[in-house]
């Protein structure tokens, strides 16, 4: 006995119009008889995130302005370099694309180094014939010069991952992490008495040896050096009641304040935060930065290990409370929202 399948013309005709379909596609971009056909789409669309913060979510649009995309082989050698300066980077559905054979492939990127306010540039930029290892960053001398409007660094951030391309017939999609590599700190003095402070009456110095990266966004050592303020002065704080003599008088608190900029703090590193009294010359606050730092930590980020909350942080204020013009009050200070009390920090 015979059994016959019978199929109905309509399901003929789909079944016959998917196979023209795959057919059209084969011809188009996988036909190996005809040469004048354009290749298929190969190779990387990749997405840039920066989400590398305590607070999380990808800010990558709303503060990387330029970027900078090397890539290396699976040996290493270098391969090309792609680059984007518009207003794309802004949009959350940036995307670049990257024509690349099968294979593997290793990716550096920059952020901030295209910009024309760039803070670092390439110690030396890749070519062929160059090797992933070759490559690395250093801090620009001018960000360095005391009273140079570009001791306010731009921010510079670094990314790399490894990716494989694989797909014969379109683009592979791929992420590239990004962590920034700058920060910044706003200092201010205020008298335990109320007395008026002037951000103008003292010298304001971070120390540290961190000027120069590795391909590995790593610090190589390039010797001390000195971050001074991009801004300092007066600030008001509130309004006082104060009652010494059984009488009533009102107060404002005027504080003095300074920022500056330093690129990437590592717990390898001991950097030290100098503040100094410029009329007498007397050093009133001399500590040991990234202990101080490490010490403000909430419980909120207990799960961060110390290089990443310094790495995830990149906006540090710093409150110090002064007995006297001269001298540092020094068992409270108040760093980000969190007080920190004293308790023989070693330096």
């Amino acid at each position: 006995m015979k059994f016959i399948t019978r199929t109905s013309p309509a399901r003929l005709i789909i079944a016959t119009a998917i196979a023209i379909l795959t057919l059209v596609g084969l011809t188009a971009c996988e036909s190996i008889y005809d040469d004048d056909l354009q290749p298929c789409p190969q190779g990387l669309r990749l997405r840039f995130i920066y989400d590398y913060t305590l607070e999380g979510g990808n800010s990558f649009p709303s503060q990387v302005d330029c970027l900078t995309l090397h890539i290396y082989d699976a040996e290493g050698k270098y391969v090309r370099t792609l680059t984007e300066t518009s207003d794309a980077l802004r949009d959350e559905n940036y995307r670049m694309t990257v024509d690349l054979p099968a294979g593997e492939y290793r990716l550096i990127a920059y952020g901030g180094a295209e910009c024309d306010e760039a803070s670092f540039s390439h110690t030396a930029y890749p070519h062929e014939g160059s090797l992933d290892e070759e490559i690395g960053m250093k801090l620009n001398d001018e960000c360095l010069q005391p009273g140079n409007p570009k001791g306010r660094l731009h921010d510079h951030f670094y990314g790399s991952v490894k990716v494989s391309v694989t797909n014969p017939v379109d683009y592979t999609e791929e992420t590239v992490p990004m962590m920034k590599n700058t920060n910044h700190f706003r200092i201010m003095l205020q008298h335990l008495n109320y007395e008026p402070l002037d951000g103008n009456d003292y010298d304001f110095e971070i120390i540290d040896d961190n000027t120069l990266f590795d391909h590995r966004n790593m610090l190589v050592d390039n010797g001390d050096v000195t971050y001074t303020p991009w801004s300092k002065g007066t600030v008001g704080t509130g309004i006082v009641e104060q009652r010494p003599d059984g009488t009533r008088t009102i107060t404002e608190v005027v504080s003095a304040y300074a920022e500056l900029s330093t690129s990437r703090l590592m717990t390898s590193r001991h950097p030290r935060l100098i503040v100094r009294h410029i009329a007498s010359g007397n050093v009133c606050i001399d500590i040991p930065l990234i202990n101080y730092l490490k010490a403000l930590r909430s419980d909120r980020f207990s799960q961060y290990k110390d290089q990443e909350f310094l790495d995830r942080q990149s906006n540090w204020n710093m409150i110090f409370f002064m007995n006297d013009a001269q001298t540092w009050y020094k068992s409270h200070i108040k760093v980000n929202d969190w007080d920190v009390r004293i308790n023989n920090i070693e330096k």
